[in-house]
């Protein structure tokens, strides 16, 4: 009989005599550790990972007309299915922010 931990990871062989259903209490703390081990996988980030704001798209400042050029620019990318325009658009919008509006 092969066995696997709750939560995923390396199969192992047991004789079936030897097996016996898991406790609440065992299951619980399988059941947390294997929580426990996916928060932490989902909170590690590669070395190089751009930061979480460099995440977010960049917000225009209201008023400002290449703010809102570079967010329609933006808007149509993203209509057209044009990724690599959506992201050259917030590349540009997030350094005019820098240059102008010293965000």
């Amino acid at each position: 009989m092969l066995l696997r931990p709750l939560g995923g990871g390396r199969e192992w062989e047991a004789a079936p005599a030897d097996v016996r259903p898991a406790t609440p209490a065992e299951q619980l703390s399988a059941k947390v550790r294997a929580a426990n081990d996916q928060a932490a996988r989902n909170r590690a980030e590669p070395v190089n990972a751009p930061g979480r704001e460099m995440c977010r798209p960049p917000v225009p400042v209201p008023g400002c007309a290449e703010c809102a050029e570079l967010d329609a620019r933006r808007a149509a990318a993203r209509g057209g299915f044009d990724w690599s325009g959506e992201t050259d658009a917030n590349v540009l919008l997030r350094s005019h922010q820098r240059r102008d509006h010293e965000a």
